[in-house]
């Protein structure tokens, strides 16, 4: 009510003159020293009752010099595939009695070293971050800070930072293969953007070596209507000779499905659509979607173990690469017979 006074919260001193003890031993009683007497231990206790007192994170992080709060830098909350990771890991990191502070970083290194410094500032003891590329100067604050950091999304055993996650070339590999044993030879590569994103570029590498196959690379931002746009532009011409569209994420990969339904392309008869993530929305399109299941879940899980072990225990965590699988399902055919796609019923 307006004009009427809050109750001032009680403080460590309230807690100390009541007990009839010093503010050293209040502390010293709050983090479970077994040097306390038995009988100041319950003065202490019956005074914390009295005033109702809650000690705050920050005077429990002064006292023991400890925050138990780790950050994790992800390009983005926008798509499923984070927030999986995210869930998993804020789930694992809990059982470990550890808490977790999430930033964005939009895929900039610059960004990405102003807000890993900002989670240091508050406390974080250790960070998780996405891929194996990042700026100069974030590498020398992680190296100056003794600080643990995990990257994610991503292994590499040579990488100065532990990895946990998975081989993105042999991801891309996995789909390609599936596209080439059903007999495609002309396939169009829907991909997001790559220059500050190593994931994409290891992925794209699997494209290499093909001489017979005919590729043809269309980069776009990361969402549904891009991909849409770019199918019913690309598949608008009846002589187009494409006869699968392989996505590096299936955000692209739905996209590309709907844009082809759009212009009345039979999927999977007449073009063949194959993802990379396995976000459950894509069991629910029409067909379902074949992609490459990437661990996100288990890698949320094994990175949160990691860095817990490193925080807690000071053991740095070995490298850890996570298997793919291939989800076959109705998006994928070979492709119908002639030189040129049909457009008939």
């Amino acid at each position: 009510m307006a004009g009427v006074l809050e109750k001032r919260k009680s403080t460590l001193r309230d807690v100390a003159r009541m007990a009839e003890v010093s503010t050293a031993t209040v502390s010293r009683v709050l983090n479970g020293n077994a040097l306390v007497s038995e009988g100041t231990r319950a003065k202490v206790q019956a005074a914390i009752d009295a005033l109702h007192f809650v000690p705050s994170a920050a005077a429990r992080a002064i006292n023991s010099g400890r925050t138990h709060v780790v950050g994790a830098l992800v390009p983005t909350l926008d798509h499923a595939i984070f927030s999986r990771f995210l869930d998993a890991l804020e789930e694992e990191l809990a059982g470990s009695g550890l808490s977790l502070v999430v930033a964005t970083t939009k895929e900039d290194p610059d960004r990405e070293a102003e807000r890993a410094r900002a989670l240091v500032d508050i406390g974080v003891e250790g960070l998780i971050v996405s891929g194996v590329t990042r700026s100069a100067d974030l590498d020398a604050f992680i190296e100056k800070r003794e600080l643990p950091v995990v990257a994610t999304s991503y292994f590499d055993p040579s990488y100065h930072l532990p990895t946990v996650g998975y081989d993105n070339e042999r991801a891309a590999r996995s789909a390609l293969g599936l596209l080439l044993e059903g007999g495609h030879r002309d396939i169009a590569i829907y991909h997001g953007p790559s220059a500050g994103n190593d994931r994409t570029r290891a992925r794209l590498k699997a494209f290499k070596k093909h001489p017979r196959v005919a590729f043809r690379f269309c980069e776009m931002p990361l969402d549904v209507s891009a991909a849409s746009d770019a199918a019913r532009r690309d598949f608008a011409e009846p002589c187009c000779r494409t006869t699968a569209v392989l996505a590096l994420s299936d955000v692209l990969a739905q996209g590309a499905l709907f844009g082809l339904q759009a212009l009345g392309i039979s999927v999977p008869r007449e073009v063949s659509v194959v993802g990379i993530d396995d976000l459950p929305s894509s069991a629910a399109t029409t067909p379902a979607l074949t992609t490459v299941r990437l661990p996100v879940r288990e890698m949320g899980r094994r990175a949160a173990i990691a860095l817990a072990k490193w925080v807690e225990d000071g053991i740095r965590p070995a490298p850890e690469r996570l298997d793919v699988s291939v989800m076959r399902a109705s998006s994928s055919l070979a492709p119908a017979s002639g030189a040129l796609r049909g457009r008939g019923p």
